[in-house]
């Protein structure tokens, strides 16, 4: 009998936590030349315009405006795919950055800390 608990055990703890695994969740997309529209300067223009809505949604994030300021220096160098990939992440930041306000926007604290 204990040999049965046991290999059921066994068996089904493996199982529920393979299933658990298998959850899905919401990302946004990672960054690309084609979210920034082609050329660096628009990938700048894109950046900036991503981490203003950021901050205007209260939630501007500590690297993206170093980064933006990192991928204008690369351009000023004449280094454009440089400057373009690092518009590109600058973007992808204000956007998740963004994203995330919008979800913690009436998330609260928890009930304990009213206790």
């Amino acid at each position: 009998m204990n040999k049965r608990i046991l290999a059921i055990t066994f068996v089904a703890i493996p199982a529920f936590w393979l299933a658990g695994c298998q959850a899905e969740t919401t990302k946004p997309a990672a960054p690309t030349a084609s979210m920034s529209g082609g050329s660096a300067e628009q990938a700048i223009a894109n950046a900036k315009a991503a981490e203003k809505a950021a901050a205007a949604a209260g939630n501007e994030w500590r690297d993206t405006g170093k980064m933006i300021k990192s991928a204008e220096a690369a351009l000023a160098a004449g280094d454009s795919a440089k400057a373009e990939k690092l518009a590109a992440a600058a973007e992808f930041q204000g956007h998740a950055a963004e994203a995330q306000a919008k979800e913690n926007q009436n998330a609260g604290n928890p009930d304990y800390l009213y206790q």
